[in-house]
């Protein structure tokens, strides 16, 4: 059992480590060679715990993209009632966070997408799910707003995850080289705008 719990700790700061250098670096540009340097490994203790570079990348995927995804862009909108103020207050949250990131390099699962494109399938399947698992979890929520009278009826839920989505990625390309603060201020007053303008009017 300690024996274990030992191999799971060393795997996790493996993987801390790893996506900090893939942030940073890009996948293709960091070698294992990097990771064992940075760890202070022996290629052994490497190839222990994962038999590749790409099996490396694709368990930080399962145990911490993932899991980042989800506490910043999902959790906090999952089951209530009322979509409006929660979604815009999710995502100004999650861009107060990367303007005071000193090592702000973009949002990660765009940054993988944009890295992986037509180049490696699988890790692509990986990527894709999760971002799927976002858009789908977007359009719930919307969908429960629409069914509680908070959104219009007549609003194309999954035209407005879309765009959530696409736009967020973009404002987060362009906070890594711009003014941050003022980029997250400028969009933040949009999406508001867009996301209230959604809302069920009340008949008088």
């Amino acid at each position: 059992m300690e024996k274990s719990l030992k191999r799971m700790a060393t795997m996790h700061k493996m993987q801390v480590t790893g996506l900090e250098l893939f942030y940073k670096q890009g996948y293709y540009n960091t070698s294992v060679d990097d990771i064992l340097k940075k760890l202070s490994l022996s290629k052994g203790a490497f190839y222990y715990h994962f038999k590749s570079k790409e099996d490396f990348f694709i368990s930080i995927l399962q145990s911490l993209v993932v899991k980042k995804v989800y506490s910043m862009l999902i959790e906090p909108i999952e089951g209530h009632d009322n979509p409006i103020d929660l979604i815009s207050n999710c995502l100004e949250e999650v861009l107060q966070t990367a303007e005071h990131n000193e090592n702000d390099y973009g949002f990660v699962l765009h940054n993988f997408i944009t890295e992986f494109n037509g180049k490696n399938p699988e890790i692509m399947k990986y990527l894709n799910d999760t971002l799927k698992v976002w858009e789908v979890n977007l359009v719930s929520t919307l969908q429960r707003g629409k069914f509680n009278g908070y959104v219009d009826r007549h609003i194309d839920c999954e035209g407005v995850a879309s765009y959530i989505i696409s736009s967020f990625m973009g404002v987060r390309t362009l906070m890594v080289e711009g003014s941050a603060t003022s980029l997250r201020y400028r969009y933040m007053q949009q999406i508001r705008f867009y996301l209230r303008a959604m809302a069920h009017k009340q008949v008088a």
